[in-house]
């Protein structure tokens, strides 16, 4: 009997695509109950940046658990939140000369989000916050109201307000004549839009397609909301945690965001965690207990990320990273050369990477066909036109090349036959 088809909820999505009962993970692979191997270029959508069952993480994990240490205390003090918190802070924070409070709230993207939202609105006083084209935020209200897609938007039931939407750099009426638009609006005292509480942006729009922003749109950004006395918000969930070749997405943009939300990779092994970085000045606004949620970093995912901090204690994982990254866009670059005719595009930055082939039925038909000859990977932008390959960061070489091959063999194949 299919026990999920027939209890689990119609809602499941990715088990219809992979049809497959995973029961064993190891670094880049995942092995499924009849025994078939794939190889993993999608990470659990930016999760498994270290990998499936990173050794030093489970071990660390096991040790703790045997020790008899606790496992959920609220918000209480621990010594495994303790050790993430002064990790952070040397490994991540002081390096780069960042001075941030640590907020943990709910276990997912979404909770960070909600509490960025909530802590905007409170410091500035005002309701509105500017998204963009293609962003995507999360699913409950608050974070809905600022993700664009309209497939998740019409499935909320209810009016998702407060958001105004603008172009993100790269898309139709994009740019940074855009911007200038954007403030003229805010500046005209008839315009008849109040100045908003923030802008919430992704640097790297993973979901909606790997857009990347420039560091010239990035800082003229910074400075629209600072002259409105606006927050930036940096939506870095799944572009963070060393996805594009640096531990933050706007690495070397030279700007200073006043919230960063981060979930998915910072809990290191899978185990859910969120975590917001707030500028001290506007994280005094919080009252205590005025933000809650029972799920506020729970100790195996400090435990854990603590232990994922240790690939950032020098240059050498980010480079790499970068290097795999490369080698990613080369044979993405290789594949769009073969098709001119096709006029795919190649974007992306570090190991998230992209190759836009302008075709939403073709992209999924290709995603089935890697799955069926064991590599893994999700569409993703407007109708799953885009393909993004996301690996663990520590994935081998010899599974990188694998996993491309089998790639560029399913295109080649796909290609042929359309």
């Amino acid at each position: 009997m299919d026990w999920f088809a027939a209890y689990e909820s119609d809602i499941r999505a990715y088990s219809r695509a992979y049809p497959a009962v995973f029961v064993k993970g190891d670094n880049a692979r995942q092995v499924d109950e009849d025994g078939k191997v794939y190889i993993d270029f999608y990470a659990g959508a930016g999760v498994l940046n270290f990998g499936h069952n990173n050794a030093k993480m489970t071990n660390a994990m096991v040790d703790y658990l045997q020790s008899g240490g606790v496992i959920h205390t609220l918000d209480m003090m621990t010594p495994p939140k303790r050790n993430f918190i002064q990790a952070f802070v040397e490994t991540i924070l002081q390096p780069r000369n960042m001075d941030y409070k640590l907020q943990f709230m709910g276990p997912t993207g979404t909770n960070a989000v909600e509490a960025a939202l909530k802590l905007a609105r409170k410091v500035t006083g005002r309701e509105q916050v500017v998204s963009f084209t293609q962003g995507f935020h999360g699913m409950t209200l608050g974070a809905l109201a600022c993700t664009a897609n309209s497939y998740f938007r019409n499935a909320a039931g209810v009016s998702l307000n407060n958001v105004i939407r603008w172009p993100f750099e790269t898309h139709e009426g994009g740019g940074l004549d855009s911007l200038n638009t954007l403030r003229a609006l805010f500046k005209n005292s008839s315009g008849g839009t109040e100045p908003p509480a923030a802008f919430m942006v992704e640097v790297v729009q993973a979901e909606g397609g790997v857009n990347v922003a420039s560091t010239e749109w990035m800082q003229a950004l910074q400075k629209l909301a600072k002259d409105l006395g606006a927050l930036l918000i940096v939506d870095d969930i799944q572009a963070g945690c060393g996805r594009t070749g640096h531990y933050f997405s706007f690495e070397e943009m030279e700007i200073e965001p006043d919230i960063i939300t981060l979930a998915k990779g910072i809990g290191g092994i899978g185990t859910p965690m969120a975590m917001n970085l707030v500028k001290p000045e506007h994280d005094k606004h919080w009252q205590p207990g005025e933000h809650t949620g029972t799920f506020r970093g729970q100790n195996l995912s400090f435990v854990a990320g603590r232990e994922a901090l240790r690939y950032f204690e020098d240059n050498r994982f980010m480079e790499e990273t970068r290097t795999k990254g490369e080698i990613m866009r080369t044979a993405l670059q290789d594949i769009a050369n073969q098709y001119p005719e096709k006029n795919f595009k190649v974007r992306g930055k570090g190991m998230m990477q992209a190759l836009d082939i302008g075709d939403g039925a073709l992209s999924k038909a290709i995603a089935r066909d890697c799955f069926e000859h064991g590599m893994l990977f999700g569409p993703c932008g407007i109708g799953g036109e885009v393909m993004k390959l996301i690996p663990p960061l520590t994935i081998p070489e010899a599974d990188l090349q694998s996993g491309l091959a089998i790639f560029k063999e399913s295109i080649d194949r796909l290609i042929k036959t359309a």
